[in-house]
């Protein structure tokens, strides 16, 4: 079988790589060809099932069971093969037409941008308020355990090794072989989750995606915009910007979550600041290693000399690093960098001061570079510092600003046991639930040495201006003073179900009118609102859900936009239709005119991470697509070029195709015995028994639809093939207005 594994692979190389089709074809063969081989060399009758020669014995559990993971190695193995013939496409078109030719790239939505005649100054203030912020939530959509992960990623490594023509008959031999040792161990390994995952295994899910992809990735979309402005706007003295910023739910998202306790959200906050902390302390080392440039050939300038020699006192090492790198300056002025970054990660020894925020490492690397084009070395500083000093400003102390989430139900709970509590002796008299509430917001209070360590204080299921107002109270009572502290996170309110939605306009304007909410709200004039996409279709339907998202969006930024604020919109998209899912292009193509602005935040949920950011390339690709598909809608805006709000006519025709869809809707699932009958005709049950996830199915435990999260809706529905999810309702809509 490696023998015929390599036929197929041998002509794969920079010629075939240059046929997206061609290499699919080739690379998606060799990878069938050795799972074959090891299908066959582990469960002999499999391999005859597949081949047609014997039938299915439907009663051989076990043999099922092997053939389902068969068959899931060969869609990933697939989905592997097509992610790298994608990425090949992709590179075939700059190579044959240019980086403008890439849709989607940053370099045609800078291309397109100037072409229609938008100036320096108009990007450059946009450029100036951009931030894109993809939010990484552990659903319990993705069942592939990291370890899987892991040799996926592997066997896409080794596909790419593969690319290369370099290699001898035998070298090529030995990554085949390895290709085939990895689908080996995937056979070998327990794939599905026998427990359900802690909190802590979640954690390292999500940083296993930082690692690998998302550190480099966010450098590479950074590069992609400074050469889009170079290549469009050179004139400008544009310079581009660390437009990404990530955050994350996991460890932060106790929303009817009772494993994330106060003490997991803490340890997972020291977590993510230690692997952020760690990276850098890597890069620098490897500065150290590079930078040996002597000041006897190359004199360092003045302003560079002045830092060192106040960098070199604040190590505590300054003797030491003098001697050890003898009249090389900018190795000294590293190694004091890394002294004081080593002891702010923990490190006891030294003497160094650590540095107590991202900002003054950030200060520090701008001198570093400056130091380097003044000395001659300007293409160092270009490709081996400013890529750091960009790490640094996305993924500063924290890898990913970790939001809180709670469900209002529970602050307002908790608001009101403290309220009937004795003042002199609270905590003796609190429930279970508010105590840990409590113990919560005493946390999110306090500095974490990170500006941006906690994200938002995400409000779940907001239904009124009461909801908000008692996340300040709870605020105020946990700091022990008057106001909101000044540490406490913006609160970002979260309106879920349709009659939510319908109200935000209102909610907001009420708590915007109150100077101390106020405050908790907007920070540098900027309100943040989350949009739930999953929660809204489950109560309403999916027309009734994507009009009362768009309707809402567009009330809401004006409602704001009356009370001085601006609006930063945080979309809650799930994968599927009914979540929220779309290509990420278009569905931020679709937002309505005016509501993106630059600023953009979305959920990357589950199964779609992996997706996503598996693997470099894809990573990449996606991430310049995010801030490729913000600039573009946000410089159509400014020119009146994204679509113009609808026209009266067809708004109020999708104004009456909603209520139809919405009244047909809520009468199927108000309809008596529908709970009898969605529990018999869909496996939701069996879904809340899968080790799939550290969160329950429903919130609080109770049986009715109304505590049932929308992922087990979803997923049920798509089980028995129903799919009511993404089509009920909207055929009695269009056959009412078709009928007019």
């Amino acid at each position: 079988m490696i023998a015929a594994a390599l036929e197929i692979v041998h002509p794969v190389g920079p010629a075939l790589a240059d046929d997206p089709e061609s290499y699919r074809e080739h690379a998606g063969g060799l990878l069938v060809s050795l799972l074959d081989s090891v299908v066959r060399a582990h469960e002999p009758r499999l391999a005859r099932v597949f081949s047609g020669s014997e039938p299915v014995d439907a009663s051989d559990t076990g043999l099922l069971v092997k053939a389902l993971q068969a068959i899931g190695i060969r869609f990933q193995l697939a989905r592997i093969a097509e992610e790298l013939a994608q990425i090949q496409q992709l590179r075939q078109i700059e190579s044959t037409a240019g980086p403008d030719a890439v849709i989607g790239s940053l370099h045609r939505a800078l291309g397109q941008a100037a072409s229609q005649g938008v100036d320096g100054k108009t990007l450059g203030a946009l450029l100036e308020r951009i931030e894109v912020t993809p939010t990484i939530t552990a659903h319990p959509t993705e069942a592939k355990r990291t370890t899987v992960l892991e040799s996926y990623r592997r066997i896409y490594r080794s596909l790419v090794d593969l690319e290369a023509n370099r290699w001898t008959p035998r070298e090529r031999e030995r990554i085949v072989v390895g290709i085939r040792n990895q689908i080996e161990l995937l056979w070998m390994t327990g794939e599905l989750r026998l427990d359900r995952p802690t909190l802590e295994e979640e954690v390292s899910w999500g940083l296993h995606f930082f690692n690998e992809t998302l550190f480099d990735g966010a450098v590479e979309a950074w590069r992609d915009l400074a050469d889009a402005l170079a290549r469009h706007y050179p004139a400008s003295g544009l310079k581009a910007p660390a437009f990404l910023r990530f955050s994350s739910w996991i460890g932060g998202d106790r929303d009817g979550n009772p494993n994330v306790t106060t003490a997991v959200t803490y340890r997972t906050m020291m977590r993510l600041r230690e692997n952020a902390l760690q990276h850098h302390i890597s890069e620098l080392k490897r500065l150290i290693g590079m930078l040996s440039i002597s000041d006897r050939l190359s004199p360092a300038p003045e302003e560079f000399c002045s830092r060192l020699g106040q960098l070199l006192s604040l190590s505590g090492l300054g003797d030491a690093l003098r001697q050890r790198n003898n009249r090389e300056l900018f190795r000294q002025y590293c190694s004091a960098m890394l002294a004081r970054l080593e002891v702010s990660n923990g490190d006891k020894g030294g003497g160094a001061i650590p540095y107590r925020s991202p900002g003054e490492l950030i200060d520090d690397l701008a001198i570093l570079e400056d130091g380097l084009v003044q000395s001659g070395a300007e293409q160092v500083a270009r490709f081996e510092v400013a890529p750091l000093r960009c790490q640094v400003q996305t993924f500063g102390f924290r890898t990913a600003s970790l939001d809180i989430r709670q469900n209002s139900s529970v602050i307002n709970r908790t608001v009101e046991a403290l309220s009937g509590t004795d003042p002199g002796n609270k905590s003796a008299t609190l429930s279970d639930e508010a105590a840990e509430t409590l113990s919560l917001f005493q946390l999110i209070c306090e500095s974490h040495g990170d500006p941006e360590a906690i994200g938002s204080f995400i409000l779940s299921m907001t239904g009124s201006a009461d909801d908000i107002l008692n996340v300040c109270r709870l605020a105020q009572h946990a700091s022990g003073g008057r106001h909101v502290p000044a540490t406490f996170p913006r609160i970002t309110p979260l309106f879920e179900t349709i009659a939510d939605l319908r109200n935000a306009p209102a909610i907001l304007a009420e708590v915007l009118a109150e100077p101390e909410v106020r405050d908790a709200l907007v920070r540098n004039g900027v309100v943040e609102v989350m949009l739930g996409y999953s929660d809204s279709n489950k109560d309403g339907g999916f027309l009734t859900s994507v009009w009362e998202l768009a309707r809402a969006q567009q009330q809401i930024v004006d409602t704001c936009e009356a009370q001085g604020v601006e609006v930063r919109f945080f979309h809650g998209r799930g994968g599927s239709v009914s979540r929220g899912g779309a290509p990420t292009g278009r569905a931020i193509a679709a937002q309505p005119a005016g509501t993106v602005r630059g600023r953009l935040r979305v959920t990357e949920q589950g199964e779609v991470v992996s997706g996503k950011y598996s693997n470099r390339g894809t990573a990449r690709t996606h991430l310049k697509l995010l801030g490729a598909s913000v600039i573009a809608h946000s410089l159509g805006t400014i020119r009146n070029l994204s679509d113009e709000p609808l026209e009266a006519p067809l708004a109020a025709a999708l104004e009456e195709m909603s209520a139809k869809a919405f009244e047909v809707y809520r009468g199927l699932l108000d309809a008596p015995g529908f709970l009898s009958y969605f529990n018999a005709a869909s496996p939701v049950e069996e879904l809340t028994l899968l080790k799939i996830g550290s969160r329950p199915a429903r919130r609080f435990g109770a049986a009715g639809l109304e505590d049932l999260r929308a992922i087990p809706w979803v997923f049920a529905w798509s089980q028995n093939r129903h799919m009511i999810t993404g089509w009920y309702g909207v055929g009695s809509a269009l056959e009412e207005v078709s009928a007019k």
